[in-house]
């Protein structure tokens, strides 16, 4: 099989004949001024060094050499190159909370932003990878549904914010829940779901929700973010801390009691957030422990390129151009092979 695989340069093939017929109008007009001087065969004779043939092949080998020029340009392809692949990885589902809660500062700069920088961190490492994100709060919403592109994904990451969900509170079991209908049917893939939460859950049912993942093959691993002593809660732009309803700051805590629970149901493994770098390393060591199975092996043809041998081409008919003189060689008048 045979293709171009940028044909808008064969455009420029348009010019060959333009060129070959500025070359016979030019030459009409020289031997229209020759006829002028004196009979063509006397001036012939009058002009032993001059060839005709000589000035005539090397405008060939300029058109020639034009002509390859593009056909190297449009990137002549031709044959096919038979290739298996086969891409391992895994599918991550990774579900942020961005409740008012996130925004505590007991890990710096911010729980949120720690979250965000933890799971950045992680799709930087994806090679093969599939990931998705979620974001929860008193509900959860598909931010990137499942995909290898992970410039958007971390695009996503890096935007998300607190106020995202307007429902506020922490509804683990939504979100996991949510998560475990974002994967493939793939059923050769492993799965898993990365939730970053202070396990403040208001609505209930989050460890059920990761048992029911588990028994559909997909691990549930939570990370705890935050101080089991609490924080307060900074609003943003106001310089003050949230107040409940009789006036008292609201100290959130994490509770590690309930990511435990959750993370043991679904089979998983539960991660403590902190102030160092110790979740960033564990995060890494267990996403390489899932066993990464074949997510797709795919069989494809794909064209081998043709166009450096059309340039090698192009190149030595110029080269040839270069060497022939349009006038005789007076060095190869001296040998003579044939005498009469």
């Amino acid at each position: 099989m045979f293709r171009f695989e940028e044909p808008f340069y064969l455009y420029a093939l348009a010019l060959i004949p333009l060129l070959v017929a500025i070359h016979y109008f030019t030459n009409y007009r020289r031997y229209k001024r020759l006829r002028i001087y004196g009979d063509p065969e006397l001036l012939k004779e009058l002009m032993p060094d001059a060839s005709h043939w000589r000035r005539e092949l090397k405008i060939w080998l300029t058109i020639m050499a034009f002509t390859l020029i593009v056909l190297t340009l449009a990137r002549p392809q031709f044959g096919t190159k038979v290739d298996t692949r086969t891409r391992q990885g895994i599918e991550a589902v990774i579900a942020v909370d961005v409740s008012n809660s996130m925004m505590a500062e007991d890990v710096k700069p911010s729980r949120l932003d720690k979250a965000k920088m933890l799971f950045s961190n992680m799709v930087d490492g994806m090679q093969d990878d599939k990931v998705g994100l979620i974001v929860f709060a008193g509900d959860a919403f598909i931010q990137l549904p499942i995909t290898s592109d992970y410039v958007s994904a971390k695009i996503f990451l890096d935007n998300m914010q607190p106020g995202m969900v307007a429902m506020q509170g922490t509804d683990l079991r939504r979100a996991i829940e949510l998560a475990g209908n974002c994967f493939t049917l793939n059923k050769n893939t492993s799965k898993a779901i990365f939730i970053i939460t202070d396990g403040e859950d208001h609505e209930g049912g989050a460890v059920e929700a990761a048992a029911a993942a588990a028994a559909k093959g997909i691990k549930v691993y939570v990370l705890g973010i935050g101080s089991p002593s609490g924080a307060p809660i900074p609003m943003p732009g106001v310089g003050k801390y949230l107040m409940d309803n009789e006036g008292n700051t609201v100290i959130t805590k994490l509770n590690e009691q309930m990511c435990r629970e959750v993370a043991q149901a679904g089979q998983g493994v539960y991660i403590y957030v902190d102030n160092s770098s110790s979740a960033q390393s564990a995060l890494a060591k267990y996403v390489d422990k899932l066993a990464k199975q074949d997510i797709e092996t795919t069989v494809f043809s794909e064209y081998d390129e043709q166009f450096q041998a059309v340039a090698l081409l192009a190149l030595f008919l110029l080269m040839i151009e270069v060497c022939i003189w349009e006038r005789k060689n007076p060095f190869f008048k001296r040998f003579k092979l044939f005498n009469k």
